[in-house]
Order: C-alpha cells, then sequence, then structure tokens
C-alpha cells in the first residue's frame, strides 16, 4: 500500500468558497482548506460531504489543510467509502505501484521508471522501460450510484479537451521508436468500467482521434485507487474494450 506521511483526518465540508478553496469543518472548528480540483466532482454538491484532510506542514500557508477526499456516506455512518479528489496525487499513487510491482500485468516486471518526460509538445508523466504512459484522472463525471440523499445539481456538458487530444497525439507519435504507448484512466475510487456517459461538446473530434490512436496502437487501462486515512490501495487495473468508448 501507498501511506500517507501522516493518517489524514476526517472532516466535513462546510462550503466550497472558489475553485480552489473549501471552508471545513474539523474537531469543532471551521477552517479555510485547499481545494485540489479546480473543476466538477461529478454533479453533485460537495457542501455537508464528510471529507479526508492532509494537514499542511507549512506554517506560511494560507490554508492549513488540504480536501484530499470526499464521501457520499452521511456524516453518521462509522464506515465509509470515498473518492479522492487529489488528481494531481494519482501520480504519486501510480509511480509508487509502477516501482513496487503493482502494474506489472500492463509494463511487466521492474524496470527504469522515469517522470516527466518531454516528448513532441507535450510533457508525458512516466518512460517506463519503452512504453510512454500518461495519466489522467477523470472527476467530471462521477460514474457510480448517488444516492439520493446526496445534492446534485445542473452540469454543463465538458469542452476543455486540448491538453487531452495533444497528449494522445504525442503518445501515439512515440510508437514509431517506442514499443508500446499507454494512456491510463486512474479512478481514486471503485469504478466498475469506464465508458462515456455524457459526451463533450467535441465528442466527435476526441472519438475519431482516440479510434485512429488506438488502431495503430495506442493501449488505454483503466486502474482504481482504494483510498483509506492510512493510505491508497491498488484495486483492479484492466485494459479498456474500445467498445465501451461508443
Amino acid at each position: 500500500m501507498y501511506r500517507h506521511s501522516h493518517q489524514l483526518l476526517e472532516g466535513t465540508i462546510i462550503k466550497r468558497k472558489t475553485q480552489f478553496t473549501m471552508d471545513v469543518s474539523y474537531n469543532g472548528r471551521e477552517y479555510h482548506s485547499h481545494c485540489p480540483t479546480t473543476g466538477n466532482v461529478g454533479d453533485i454538491t460537495l457542501d455537508e460531504r464528510p471529507c479526508l484532510l492532509s494537514e499542511s506542514t507549512d506554517k506560511n500557508r494560507k490554508t492549513a489543510f488540504t480536501v484530499e477526499a470526499i464521501s457520499l456516506n452521511r456524516s453518521e455512518d462509522i464506515e465509509k467509502s470515498w473518492i479522492g479528489i487529489n488528481q494531481s496525487a494519482a501520480n504519486r499513487y501510480v509511480e509508487h505501484y509502477l516501482r513496487n510491482g503493482g502494474f506489472e500485468a500492463m509494463v511487466g516486471k521492474a524496470q527504469t521508471v522515469l517522470r516527466e518526460q518531454v516528448l513532441g509538445a507535450s510533457k508525458l508523466d512516466f518512460l517506463v522501460g519503452n512504453t510512454y504512459l500518461e495519466v489522467k484522472t477523470p472527476l467530471q463525471f462521477l460514474q457510480i450510484n448517488i444516492p439520493p440523499y446526496v445534492k446534485r445539481k445542473n452540469s454543463s456538458p465538458f469542452s476543455s479537451v486540448d491538453r487531452l487530444v495533444k497528449h494522445i497525439k504525442d503518445l501515439t507519435k512515440s510508437l514509431q521508436t517506442h514499443q508500446r504507448a499507454i494512456l491510463l484512466l486512474c479512478f481514486l475510487y471503485d469504478n466498475p468500467g469506464f465508458r462515456v456517459t455524457q459526451p463533450s461538446t467535441r465528442y466527435k473530434e476526441v472519438s475519431d482521434l482516440v479510434f485512429d490512436c488506438l488502431h495503430r496502437g495506442l493501449e488505454m487501462w483503466q486502474a482504481n485507487f482504494r483510498v483509506t486515512p492510512e493510505g491508497v490501495a491498488l484495486g483492479k487495473y484492466f485494459q479498456i474494450d474500445p467498445k465501451s468508448l461508443v
């Protein structure tokens, strides 16, 4: 298991103030905290959701905590399942399991793992042996059952795909000199299987590109992680069936 440097603390979100901040309640006090994702977390309202907090060790930082995960359980539930919302942290989890044999079925036995490799116009997350690997952590749409007591809001179609398109193109170009290229979709909760449920405003453009790149050898994989106060465990991971992208 990937272990947090300090155990995460359980609190409750009072209100999301801005893209980058939330007010949270912890141990009877209210704290201004960092929100590590700038976009929506599905179509749910985060107010009143239980959350996991990491405490900052930087005394000069304006926010005492970072909200690492939220739960769809009620606050009074003793056992909770968590949805990680720290998308940048996903690379740390992936690197840990790459270096410790967790992804052997995907990339083979332990080998050289390099971070942030420049390729074309992109900086890709990993070069593992002879395989470029780019990590994406979708949060715009939650592919999980939402309990009826969780407040929801209207969501607009996703349109910010330029970075994704650039990375897919450069990943596929790498096949000219490398054996494999992988786009790894990471879910910081138990997603039964990635599927396109709410197409973006540029769905046709992106889907045509993805299918062309898959035909040319790009691989798409999914990995599910389980976030707990103690650490992050790698659950199942598997290659995505292109039929699920239709």
